[in-house]
C-alpha cells in the first residue's frame, strides 16, 4: 500500500461502497422503509428475483480485499518474510503487514455480511454492525502505528486520514444501539466517501505530485493547503451526496407512479371476502345492514 496504486484502488474500493450505499439510503428515506429489511423490489418474481437479495456490498468487500492481499503480497520481491534468519532476528516488513492485516480484516468483513445476509436463516444486524465496528477498531490502532516515523506533508495527510478513521469508529459503535438511524447511515456514508477519496489525494500527494514537484516538508504553506484540500472534500463529497438524494426522488416522482400503476394491474389476492364485504355494510344505509348480514350468516362462503 505504500505506492501510488496502494493508495489509489483502496480508495476507489471505498468511493464505490460508499456511492452504492448512498443510493441505497436515499432509496430507504424516500420510500420511508427500513433499511434492516430493505430489498429492491424485482419487477419479474421468476428465478432471477434472488439475485436482487445478494449482498453486493459484502461480495464488494471480499473481491476488493482479495485482489488487495494477493497484490500486496506480489509488491515484495522474494515473498512477504515474516522474521529474518539473522541473529538477532528482527521483524520485516512491519508496514507492509500492517496492510496485509487490513485487507484481511475486509475480506472477512464482506464474508460476515453475505453470510448473515444469504446463509443465515435470519439476518443477523447485530454480527454485520459488530464486525465493521471492530474492523475500523483495529484499523484505528494501526494507523496510529503507522505514522511513527512520518514528518511533514506525510504526517499531516495521514492524520487527516485518522481523524476521519475515528469519526467512522465513534458512529458505528453508536450504530449498534440504534442500526436503523437514517442520520447515522448518513454520516457512516459520507465519512465513507471522505475516506476513499481522501486516500485518493493522498497517493498523488505523496507520489504523484499534479505540478510534476514533490511536497515539501519544511514549508508551512504546503502543510497548510493539506487541510484546505481536506476542506474542499467536505464540500464535494456533501454535495455529492446531496446530489445522489436528489436524483434518487426526481427518479421516484418520475417512474415510481407508474410502477405502482403496474402493480396494481396485478391480480389481486383477497385473505377474506367475508371481511372486505363487512366493510362494505359500513358504507350502508343501518335499515339495509340486517337483510346483508343475514345473506352473509346463511352464505359464509
Amino acid at each position: 500500500m505504500g505506492t501510488f496504486i496502494g493508495h489509489v484502488y483502496p480508495g476507489l474500493f471505498l468511493i464505490l461502497y460508499g456511492l452504492y450505499q448512498a443510493i441505497v439510503v436515499s432509496k430507504a428515506m424516500i420510500l420511508k422503509d427500513s433499511l434492516l429489511d430493505f430489498s429492491w423490489h424485482p419487477r419479474n418474481k421468476g428465478r432471477w428475483a434472488r439475485l436482487w437479495k445478494i449482498s453486493y456490498g459484502g461480495l464488494l468487500k471480499m473481491v476488493t480485499g482479495s485482489i488487495l492481499i494477493a497484490y500486496e503480497i506480489n509488491c515484495i520481491k522474494g515473498g512477504l518474510i515474516l522474521v529474518n534468519r539473522e541473529l538477532p532476528p528482527r521483524f520485516m516488513y512491519p508496514k507492509e503487514w500492517q496492510h496485509l492485516t487490513m485487507f484481511i480484516l475486509l475480506t472477512l468483513n464482506g464474508c460476515v455480511d453475505v453470510m448473515s445476509k444469504n446463509l443465515l436463516p435470519q439476518r443477523c444486524v447485530l454480527l454485520e454492525k459488530g464486525t465493521l465496528a471492530l474492523t475500523f477498531y483495529v484499523l484505528l490502532l494501526l494507523l496510529m502505528s503507522h505514522v511513527q516515523d512520518s514528518t511533514g506533508i506525510e504526517l499531516q495527510t495521514h492524520c487527516l486520514l485518522i481523524l476521519v478513521v475515528f469519526l467512522l469508529m465513534l458512529v458505528l459503535t453508536i450504530e449498534l444501539w440504534t442500526p436503523d438511524t437514517f442520520h447515522l447511515l448518513l454520516i457512516e456514508t459520507f465519512l465513507f466517501l471522505m475516506m476513499g477519496s481522501w486516500l485518493i489525494q493522498a497517493g498523488f500527494i505523496l507520489y504523484k505530485p499534479v505540478t510534476g514537484y514533490p511536497w515539501q516538508d519544511d514549508d508551512i504553506s504546503d502543510i497548510m493547503f493539506i487541510t484546505t484540500f481536506f476542506c474542499w472534500h467536505v464540500m464535494i463529497n456533501a454535495l455529492c451526496l446531496l446530489g445522489i438524494y436528489g436524483i434518487s426522488s426526481l427518479w421516484h416522482r418520475c417512474y415510481g407512479t407508474s410502477l405502482k400503476l403496474m402493480g396494481s394491474k396485478e391480480a389481486p389476492y383477497h385473505k377474506s371476502t367475508v371481511g372486505s364485504l363487512y366493510k362494505l355494510l359500513q358504507e350502508v344505509d343501518p335499515s339495509e345492514k340486517d337483510d346483508q348480514a343475514l345473506l352473509l350468516s346463511k352464505n359464509p362462503s
